[in-house]
């Protein structure tokens, strides 16, 4: 068993960014072992799906999409005072399948998390929203591992659109914006993401800024029409 592990770990030092080590008819045990050895690694994605293994090593550009699209959200949950807990990729694992996100999130649900960091995914809920950064179309392999789990809603982004998919009767399916956070469209995050390749992480989140409060005074000026 130690020797297998040891292998993976050489194979993960040879494995150039953005590419991806499938592995099939490995052990559960097997699998556990891995992520006792290499932890929640930065720069490593491993996904377990009944005896296949994916392990994916992430770019730099994937690590800059990943942290803009969690300012995007911490931005949107202060400004509109929404809850949102992030779990970052925090491992998901519940026999036999087990994946790691590149982001997740806790909206409607965040009460039920509260301040808890470690998570048992055999009893705890899952996240409202995970997101996957699939800048080498990786990513559709883990949708059944998800479904598995029962988490509601999906984000993809293959470097040039964001697709938002829904949770339904054990399927996603696409729809056009977010249920867990509504003002945010597949459109909207595309748009953003997009800026990101002209202009530093900054500048964008700074943009997004302006826009949210562009959209608050908007619904201000709604109510006010209303009332």
């Amino acid at each position: 068993m130690a020797v297998q592990t040891v292998n993976y770990t050489e194979a993960i030092e040879h494995l150039p960014a953005d590419s991806t080590l499938v592995v099939s008819d490995v052990p559960w045990e097997e699998y556990e072992e891995l992520l006792s050895d290499v932890g929640e690694a930065k720069g490593l994605r491993i996904s377990y799906d009944s005896g296949r293994l994916q392990i994916m090593t992430l770019s730099t550009s994937h690590e800059n999409y990943q942290y803009l699209i969690s300012g995007i959200v911490s931005l949107l949950s202060l400004r509109l005072r929404i809850r949102v807990l992030c779990f970052g990729s925090a491992t998901m694992k519940k026999k036999p399948r087990g994946v790691e996100p590149d982001l997740s999130f806790y909206v409607q649900t965040a009460a039920l998390i509260g301040s808890r960091s470690d998570l048992d995914f055999r009893v705890d809920p899952p996240p409202d929203i995970v997101v996957e950064v699939d800048l080498q179309h990786q990513s559709l392999s883990k949708f059944p591992i998800y479904a598995s789990f029962g988490v509601p809603e999906l984000w993809r982004y293959d470097g040039k659109s964001m697709t938002i998919y829904h949770l339904e009767h054990g399927e996603y399916f696409t729809t056009d914006s977010s249920h867990a956070l509504p003002m945010l469209s597949s459109n909207i995050l595309t748009e953003f993401l997009a800026r990101v390749k002209k202009e530093d992480q900054y500048e964008t989140l700074l943009a997004f800024e302006q826009w949210l409060t562009l959209q608050n005074r908007g619904s201000d000026r709604t109510v006010l029409s209303a009332s």
